[in-house]
């Protein structure tokens, strides 16, 4: 576990967009992110309006990134056919 005192460095290689918006103007993001000068990884977390201070997220690697949209192709699909079956029988 790193010390919690050490400073973190960052650099956001790519960002992809906001997630959410919360009032306070924090903003939930999908970016590219390289931590402590490692090999970017792509990252979920929310982020203050100056970009200077950041919430816990969570960090994917390009294989489990595929795998998470699979998984949420899979479950968007399923709904949506069940959506489109139940309007269909309510006809």
């Amino acid at each position: 576990m790193a010390d919690s005192n050490s400073e973190v460095s960052f650099n956001i290689v790519e960002h992809f967009g906001v997630i959410a918006t919360e009032n306070s103007g924090w903003t939930k993001e999908l970016n590219l992110v390289s931590w402590n000068e490692r090999e970017a990884k792509y990252d979920i977390r929310s982020w203050a309006p100056d970009k200077k201070k950041m919430g816990r997220g969570v960090t994917l690697t390009g294989t489990e990134c595929d795998s998470l949209k699979s998984l949420l192709n899979t479950r968007f699909s399923r709904t949506s056919s069940a959506i489109q079956e139940n309007t269909q029988t309510a006809q």
